[in-house]
């Protein structure tokens, strides 16, 4: 009969198995599968937001972009919302430009999309509360969705690479912005966060670029989950913009996250709130470069309580419960956004007013434009109605004093050569 290992041997012997299973455990701990008797898939999506354009095409109309970059292509959808599609723009309309699904696992944001595009044409109710009101916040805008920016990396999600984010050749669009391109923290992530070869480099972002400088959007807004937050820049440093843009920016953000959220979503910069920077965004691309008035992140769903692993549920809704009640509450937010965004973009003088001195706000009564916003306008007015009459009779003095002065001296000098005539007369 084989001796028994002396006891320190037996010891060591397991702990070692005690830590073989535990590390096969935690590989092998199931993962949530998608749910898709709650989620749509891209193609089925994608075809619903067809028809949905087709049924309303005095209202919506779809674009599809390609572009291929060293063999890779993609193809981008944009859907975009004209409430009077024959009427001329006339300055006084907002743009707004959103763009969901940029992370190819958040596929919670691609079926807000698709819920607020009917909102906008069909279902006129969100949870039983009346939109109609809405209607004369939506004559002043025109939206732009992108309801799938990644469409290529949400495949590679659907073929069972759940916690994959990139596009599909591996890169993060979120990280192929310009500004503060490829700087890497200390906690860098090169699966999570690869920026790709150079800003721009995939076609996702150069179309998404492209589209924001035809547009020229006073909104927009970059949709993940992960977590629930409304952000404006900046992302790649702690701290946000200065002077009145920010001011305006966050004026919004607190005043839908009190009215909507209760003051219970974290409110700020990206760089500042989240935990950590991220460099070459979309976000702060749009505030740096195309001087996007209004430029957020919105992140609309997280469960903290998920493991890192599964994916799916850290970033998706799993029960269809919670997936309404998610879809419905950040409908709503994007509505009250929309009005928000027009009032202060008024007030503020960055789009002209046109029709909008009276509104109805949502779940609310009439309002009246501010009385004392109104007689402040007029009182401006006048003073520089008045500041310029100032200066028409400061101008005419300076006119007269200046004739004078020319009078003065012409008469002087007429009367010195009459007097040197004189002395040539007289002169010996």
């Amino acid at each position: 009969m084989a001796a028994s290992p002396p006891p320190l041997l037996r010891l060591l012997l397991t702990l070692a198995l005690a830590l073989t299973v535990a590390a096969a455990g935690k590989i092998s701990a199931p993962r949530t599968p998608i749910s898709h008797d709650i989620y749509h898939s891209s193609d089925s999506l994608l075809r619903e937001i067809k028809a949905l354009v087709a049924r309303h095409s005095d209202k919506l109309s779809m674009d599809t972009i390609t572009t291929s970059n060293k063999g890779y292509s993609a193809d981008l959808f944009v859907v975009t919302f004209n409430h009077v599609k024959e009427s001329v723009d006339n300055g006084s309309k907002v743009h707004i430009l959103l763009s969901f699904g940029q992370h190819g696992r958040e596929l919670i944001t691609s079926e807000v999309a698709l819920r607020l595009l009917y909102i906008l044409t069909e279902k006129r109710k969100i949870a039983g509360v009346d939109l109609s009101s809405f209607e004369k916040v939506l004559e002043n805008l025109v939206i732009k969705v992108v309801p799938m920016e990644n469409l290529n990396g949400r495949k590679r999600v659907e073929e069972g690479q759940l916690c994959d984010r990139r596009n599909g050749r591996g890169v993060d669009l979120n990280r192929n912005w310009s500004v503060d391109w490829g700087k890497k923290e200390k906690d860098y992530d090169p699966y999570e966060e690869n920026p790709g070869i150079a800003p721009f480099s995939e076609p996702e972002a150069q179309i998404m670029r492209e589209l924001s400088r035809s547009f020229k959007p006073h909104i927009w807004v970059n949709v993940h989950s992960g977590m629930e937050a409304l952000f404006m820049p900046y992302d790649h440093k702690n701290t946000t913009p200065n002077g009145a843009s920010a001011h305006l920016m966050r004026s919004v953000l607190e005043n839908l996250n009190h009215r909507h959220f209760q003051d219970s979503c974290l409110v700020g910069s990206g760089g500042g709130s989240v935990g950590y920077l991220a460099h070459g965004t979309t976000t702060d691309y749009m505030y740096d470069i195309v001087k996007v008035p209004m430029p957020f992140t919105f992140e609309i769903y997280g469960d903290e309580k998920a493991s890192t692993d599964d994916c799916f549920k850290m970033f998706n809704p799993v029960d269809k419960t919670t997936f309404d009640r998610v879809i419905n509450k950040w409908c709503m937010a994007f509505l009250i956004l929309f009005e928000e965004g027009l009032r202060n973009l008024r007030d503020a003088q960055i789009v002209s007013r046109g029709t909008m001195d009276n509104w109805v706000p949502i779940g609310g009564d009439v309002v009246e434009r501010n009385v004392a916003q109104k007689t402040a306008r007029e009182r401006r007015k006048l003073e520089g109605l008045d500041l310029g009459m100032q200066e028409l009779r400061t101008y005419f003095r300076l006119f007269m004093l200046s004739t004078f002065l020319l009078m003065f001296m012409f008469c002087t000098r007429i009367s010195k050569n009459r007097n040197r005539d004189s002395g040539n007369v007289f002169d010996p």
